[in-house]
């Protein structure tokens, strides 16, 4: 079981974390490992878990070739993709100091601030990719949790804790001082477990409503010697299997291009569809409740159409940093690479640049894919992969689009609920009130004629026809008085139906005679 952690760091407190801090040691779960080597002829994956990769990533730089796990032959370049489920201290630390990540991404790997807003951010040593993937349950999950609904919302169960715990959690049991562990979400201020079981009672407020969308942060790693690492919260990897089918297709872009940008490009474009899939799930939910609301306006639906909006709602604010995030790759890229202080001064030998700072570049391929980056390449994305991020950018303003025109449909439908409801309370009061323009004459002279006087010679020396007499001029008064709008509505549109049937047969008679 999963038994990660997600909380705060002390306030004031050092931004990054430190891989070699072992104060981070409660990070832990069973990771799966997916240690993928390819080129345009050869590809090999491997599974590992923990204990398997740290001993991989504990491999000395100066192993001999053809002890380490590679594939190159006859002098082709072959690039890594590392793709991990689950996240566990030992397995980051350890990949953290292999390839030294950023203490600021690890930060943001293990520190989930309750809003997983998607972002690029550039580093010397890599570029560093969090975003927030969108997809619809499958048939094999047990079932959704409803705090994977919701973004920031997931927080895998932890052990009970006691009241009393050290800042941020992090420092072991024993030390002098101890505070209240207080968890915040960044965005509402409540404690986390009370926002926990808002979300929970929401979630049950609302099942069946709702279309079910799972949020997960995935985390890209793109180094600049050609090694590719992909993080998901879990350890199911099932979400990037095509990319994995892809990578086994020898005629595939991902193998014949040889450029791990490629393979990032491909890892968005996978993101991106599968939001393409909650579109087309949230449009046939619109395309029910329009029917319903259409056949028979009725508050089961409103309800379900408030639901839908505001989930709509919360989708174009988790949506629009992944598309702000593609337009920085592609427009941006090279800017911000020159702005750190590479780019085109990049030699053309990358191998040779990291055997000298490290020796020996044997162990695990940290020169692999060494040609990547030359005299001719700025920024970490290739121009090969920002033609291709086109396409997914395009995808991605389809579906914002689509965010929009589904929120203003739902919004009108709503609109159109409460209008017929409005509409049909105003026609019972237009029927209440004409049955009270018959009547309350009527009424009026039953009551005269219906009073017990002794001496009432309308009474005594007439008889009804006397009552009727009196009773149709004065309803043939006021009925028209009060109908006079309608009646006269009724004349005009009588005319307008009298005025098209006669143009219509004057149009048939001059079809038959045209002389």
């Amino acid at each position: 079981m999963n038994t990660t952690k997600r909380r705060h760091s002390g306030i004031g407190s050092e931004p990054g974390i430190n891989p070699r801090d072992d104060k981070y040691g409660h990070f832990t779960a069973k990771c799966t490992i997916h240690l993928t080597e390819y080129s345009s002829e050869h590809v090999s994956l491997s599974t590992l878990d923990n204990a398997e990769f740290v001993e991989l990533m504990k491999l000395p730089r100066e192993k001999p070739h053809d002890e380490r796990p590679s594939l190159e032959k006859d002098g082709k370049r072959t690039l890594r993709w590392i793709n991990i489920g689950g996240i566990s201290w030992d397995v980051l630390s350890a990949l953290a100091l292999r390839y030294d990540l950023h203490s600021l991404a690890l930060e943001d790997i293990l520190h989930e601030q309750g809003h997983n807003q998607s972002k690029a951010d550039y580093y010397r040593q890599h570029l560093f990719l969090r975003i927030l993937c969108h997809s619809l349950p499958t048939e094999e999950d047990p079932g959704p949790d409803p705090r994977s609904e919701y973004p920031g919302g997931y927080t895998p169960d932890e052990p009970p804790r006691n009241d009393l715990e050290t800042m941020a959690g992090f420092v072991k049991e024993g030390a002098e001082s101890k505070l209240k562990h207080r968890r915040f979400s960044a965005l509402s201020g409540f404690r986390l477990a009370a926002r926990q079981r808002r979300i929970l009672q929401i979630a049950a407020l609302t099942k069946g409503d709702r279309v079910v969308v799972k949020h997960e942060p995935m985390f890209i790693f793109l180094l600049r010697e050609g090694t590719v690492i992909s993080i998901h919260p879990t350890p199911n990897l099932e979400f990037t299997e095509p990319v994995t089918e892809r990578m086994h297709q020898h005629d595939s872009v991902l193998r014949t291009s040889e450029d791990p940008a490629i393979l990032v490009e491909g890892l968005l474009d996978l993101i991106v569809d599968r939001i393409l899939e909650v579109m087309d799930e949230y449009q046939d939910k619109i395309h029910q409740l329009e029917h319903d609301i259409l056949m028979k306006p009725g508050m089961s639906t409103v309800r379900s159409l408030h639901i839908l909006s505001g989930d709509l709602i919360m989708h174009k604010r988790t949506l629009e940093p992944i598309k702000s995030m593609l337009y920085g790759l592609r427009r941006y890229d090279q800017d911000r690479c020159a702005a750190m202080g590479f780019g085109n001064d990049i030699p053309s030998n990358r191998r040779q640049v990291e055997t000298d700072r490290h020796g020996s570049d044997a162990g695990l391929g940290v020169g692999v894919g060494a040609g990547w980056h030359n005299q001719h390449q700025e920024g970490y994305m290739s121009s090969k992969s920002k033609i291709y991020l086109a396409d997914v950018y395009d995808h991605m303003d389809f579906i914002l689009t689509s965010l929009d025109m589904f929120s203003g449909i739902s919004e009108n439908l709503i609109n159109y609920a409460f209008n017929m409801a409005s509409y049909e309370m105003n026609q019972v009061m237009r029927r209440l009130t004409l049955a009270t323009i018959i009547f309350l004459p009527l009424t009026l002279l039953t009551g005269y004629f219906g009073m017990n006087f002794t001496a009432m010679w309308s009474i005594h020396n007439y008889s009804d026809v006397l009552f009727w007499i009196i009773a149709l001029p004065v309803m043939g008064a006021i009925i028209p008085m009060f109908l006079y709008s309608d009646i006269k509505k009724m004349l005009h549109y009588f005319s307008k139906v009298m005025a098209a049937r006669r143009a219509v047969l004057a149009e048939e008679r001059a079809a038959r005679h045209p002389w």
